[in-house]
C-alpha cells in the first residue's frame, strides 16, 4: 500500500489569480503546510480542454445543475431552468469563458492528505462565505450574488480537484506522467520519517 505521503492533487490557479499577482503568495500557503511542488506549467487552455476538465466525472452536470437549482431556490429565486443538465451548461458555458480569458498556471501538490488539505487551506467556492484564514476568504470578495446579476463564473482564483479519485483523473488531463517530477524535498524526512533522531547527529 502506497504511503500517504506520495498522495497528489491538481491545483490551477486561474486568469483572475495571475491578474491580481497573487501566484506566489498562493504557491506559498501550500509550501508552508509541508506540500511538494511536481509539475508546474503555464497556458492558455482551449474551450475543449475546459469542457473536458469538467465533465471527467460523467455525473458532474447532474450534480451541479442540481445544487445550482436548490441555491437559487433557497435564495427564493427562480431557476433559469428545472433541468439540472441546462443549468449545468449554463455554468458550462460560464466556466469556458472566463477559464479561457487569460493564461492559468497548473499544478500537482505532492504529500500526506494532499486533496484534503489544499482543499482546506483553498477556501469554500464562494469567496464571500469562504472563511478567514483561506486563500479564497482572504484574498477575493466575489459571491454568487455578483456572478449571477452578472451571468459569469464565479472569480475564486483557484480550482483544487475535490476528491482523490477526481485528483487521479483531472492530474493526466492536464499532465503527461513525463512532466510529474519524482524527487525527495530536505523537509520530508522531518515531516515523514519514522525516526528523526538524526537531528542530533
Amino acid at each position: 500500500m502506497a504511503h500517504p505521503k506520495t498522495e497528489q492533487t491538481l491545483v490551477i490557479v486561474k486568469p483572475d489569480g495571475i491578474q491580481r499577482a497573487l501566484i506566489g503568495e498562493i504557491m506559498k500557503r501550500y509550501e508552508r503546510l509541508g506540500l511538494k511542488l511536481v509539475a508546474l506549467k503555464m497556458l492558455v487552455p482551449t474551450e475543449a480542454m475546459i469542457e473536458q476538465h469538467y465533465l471527467l466525472d460523467p455525473d458532474w452536470k447532474k450534480n451541479v445543475g442540481e445544487k445550482a437549482i436548490a441555491s437559487y431556490e433557497k435564495k427564493g429565486e427562480t431557476p433559469p431552468s428545472k433541468d439540472p443538465i441546462a443549468v449545468a451548461d449554463l455554468v458550462v458555458a460560464r466556466l469556458k469563458k472566463y477559464m479561457t480569458s487569460g493564461p492559468v498556471i497548473a499544478m500537482v501538490w505532492e504529500g500526506a492528505h494532499a486533496v484534503e488539505l489544499v482543499r482546506k487551506i483553498t477556501g469554500g467556492t464562494e469567496p464571500r462565505s469562504a472563511g478567514v484564514g483561506t486563500i479564497r476568504g482572504d484574498f477575493v470578495l466575489d459571491s454568487y450574488q455578483m456572478a449571477d446579476g452578472d451571468e459569469r463564473a464565479i472569480r475564486n482564483l483557484i480550482h483544487a480537484s475535490g476528491s482523490v479519485p477526481e485528483a487521479r483523473k483531472e492530474i493526466p488531463h492536464w499532465f503527461s506522467p513525463a512532466e510529474i517530477t519524482s524527487y525527495r524535498a530536505p523537509h520530508e524526512a522531518t515531516l515523514y520519517d519514522a525516526d528523526i533522531s538524526s537531528i542530533l547527529a
